[in-house]
């Protein structure tokens, strides 16, 4: 079909020559994601990863299931489009941060308003983008963003100052677009502002599957659905499949906006749900593919999901879209230096840092008197390190934890190596991040390699869990940073051409954590990592590196207690350190080494009140 004659109503009335360009690009490369780099900005103490959509992006362009062409940037939705949903006196008190505050179940404090407020009519333009998108295309679009579904016409709740449906069904209204519209939503929570603003509107219509409702559920074209706490896969699928053939059997729309929120999984940090990802994903290819045998064009949103693992059920859902399989999912490291590499294409940046003037390195040969040069590893200035660190993201998920202004320090005259630290407050109080690092070419003769001599994570913030509960040579919890850390040392052993990075585990849990993308130097430390593991293959790794600490494993064949050494450890980057460390004869090695292993747990020793006889 000519995408002329599949063009709406409303893009019809575009001037010609903007409509041919229109119609030149969709033909060629049709837009498929709407994104904007200024979605990773975050609110101090919010409970989303404000990386999910970058996170998501990354994962599909590293797949090449989508090219950078094919993804649209919006623009933040005007002030005329917002009160089509919402009345002047609710805009007018968005200018009041204790109103923010109410809204968002966050302190605003003063000063922050225009920022929050930007971007969130962002993320309202981008809804408004893919509409207009799947509208002019037929197809299929998904906003990576979106879906703040509790604001209504004169109040916002529930981290929802605009709705951005209604704006973009309203703009869409005004602009002569006249076709039915289907919205389901299946975020965890009621969809109770936009029910609310289209109570009285019989071309839209709300499908709501929830925990409870929020509000009145009465409306001309609704149908609610509360489900209650713990619900499980076989419950949800049964009732949102007859949910949707109800409502396609009654209402024929025009187009479909899906709210597919993640906060429905088992692992949502704020969820009380216990859907598994296999359900998830059936509840995703339910919709997707009723909109596919409707032939609809369909927007999808993200809604809700909360925690660092939610960019994994969006991911999951466009991925077999686009693919038509289900695809592995890289772990937090990988996908965290995926995301790094993909930096220019993701937020238009550009890699060559060198556009900063007169460095230290110039002004030294310049003026005399003054310092040679100095860099950190030799390459780098403090305004570039700080540089890097906002780029990928790093310093921005510190000031999500509420940590508003970091401080970086480079210390570069350290005897052991250069020492990286950023603390969380100006005066320096909070160490956050302490890393020191070394170029050596003395780990492994004949390879130059980036050592880590120290790594500190930590949130002096935070406090220990009975879940949670702190690890041998934790003062304070983790920060939850170590994959993006990792990932750009990574990156800095690529720039600088280093063989790769090496580092010792000083406890047994810090290796099991890295054992994915590292391995050891030497393959008889390999066999002993191979042991334990194997003897605490069901014990939670804190527990496990507990009692390896307590000298509670010893070796049958000797009776003498393992000792956790800090082995080393090596991520090869190079093709020739790689060799070194996997292959048929590194392999042969680690197993003869842990043939000679024979493990055993040592039993709890009795305590002060323990093997005591009396009555």
């Amino acid at each position: 079909m000519n995408i002329a004659a599949r063009l709406p109503r409303f893009a019809k009335q575009l001037g010609g020559t903007l409509r041919r360009k229109l119609q030149r690009l969709w033909a060629k490369e049709p837009p498929l994601l709407v994104f904007h780099p200024a979605y990773r900005q975050q609110l101090r103490g919010a409970p989303w990863d404000p990386l999910r959509a970058e996170k998501v992006l990354a994962f599909l362009l590293t797949q090449r299931l989508i090219s950078p062409r094919q993804v649209s940037q919006p623009l933040p939705a005007a002030v005329k489009n917002l009160l089509l949903a919402h009345s002047e006196q609710y805009l007018e008190s968005l200018q009041d941060p204790a109103v923010l505050t109410q809204i968002l179940g966050i302190p605003v404090a003063p000063g922050e308003e225009e920022g929050i407020l930007a971007l969130q009519r962002l993320a309202v333009g981008g809804t408004i983008q893919a509409t207009r998108l799947a509208l002019a295309s037929g197809q299929t679009v998904f906003h990576l963003g979106g879906g703040f579904h509790h604001a209504s016409r004169d109040r916002g709740t529930g981290f929802c100052i605009f709705n951005d449906i209604a704006v973009a069904i309203l703009r869409l209204r005004h602009r002569g677009f006249a076709g039915k519209v289907l919205v389901v939503d299946l975020d965890l929570h009621d969809g109770n502002g936009t029910r609310e603003i289209f109570a009285h509107d019989a071309t839209v219509f709300t499908l709501s599957i929830h925990n409870r409702h929020w509000g009145n559920t009465e409306a001309v074209a609704s149908l609610s659905i509360a489900l209650g706490d713990q619900v499980e896969d076989d419950t949800y699928l049964s009732t949102l499949a007859q949910a949707l053939q109800d409502v396609a059997g009654q209402f024929q729309s025009e187009l479909l906006i899906y709210l597919a929120g993640a906060d429905i999984a088992n692992d949502d940090a704020l969820g009380n749900w216990r859907l598994s990802p296999k359900g998830v994903l059936a509840r995703d290819q339910l919709v997707l593919s009723l909109a596919r045998g409707l032939q609809v064009p369909t927007v999808v949103l993200l809604g809700g999901g909360y925690g660092e693992g939610a960019w994994r059920y969006p991911a999951r859902m466009i991925g077999w879209w686009l693919s038509g399989t289900v695809l592995d999912l890289p772990s937090e490291e990988v996908l965290a230096l995926e995301r790094f590499r993909q930096l220019p294409q993701l937020l238009g940046a550009d890699e060559d840092d060198s556009s900063w003037g007169l460095r230290e390195d110039d002004l030294a040969d310049i003026l005399p008197g003054l310092p040679g040069p100095r860099r950190f590893l030799g390459a780098f200035t403090q305004v570039q390190v700080e540089l890097m660190l906002e780029r990928m993201g790093i310093l921005q998920q510190i000031r999500a934890r509420g940590f508003a202004c970091p401080q970086v320090s480079l210390e570069l005259d350290h005897p052991l190596g250069q020492t990286l630290r950023i603390f969380g407050d100006p005066g320096r109080r909070e160490l956050l991040v302490e890393l020191r690092l070394a170029r050596s070419s003395r780990a492994i003769p004949g390879f130059e390699l980036l050592s880590v001599e120290w790594l500190l994570l930590q949130n002096p913030r935070a406090k220990f869990t009975p879940e949670r509960p702190p690890l041998p040579g934790q003062q304070h919890p983790g920060l939850g940073l170590l994959a993006e850390v990792f990932a750009w040392l990574v990156l800095l052993c690529e720039r600088e051409a280093l063989d790769g990075l090496t580092f010792r585990p000083s406890h047994f849990h810090l290796a099991g954590l890295a054992r994915r993308h590292a391995t050891f130097l030497h393959p008889e430390h390999a066999a002993v990592f191979t042991a334990l593991a194997e003897l605490f293959a069901s014990y939670p790794l804190a527990e496990a590196s507990r009692l390896v600490a307590e000298g509670r494993v010893v070796n049958e064949k000797n009776g003498q207690p393992v000792q956790w050494e800090a082995f080393p450890m090596v991520v090869p980057v190079s093709h020739r350190l790689q060799a070194l460390v996997s292959g048929p004869a590194y392999e042969q090695a680690v197993q003869r080494a842990r043939a000679a292993l024979v493990l055993a747990l040592l039993p709890e020793p009795p305590g002060p009140d323990q093997g005591q006889g009396g009555l």
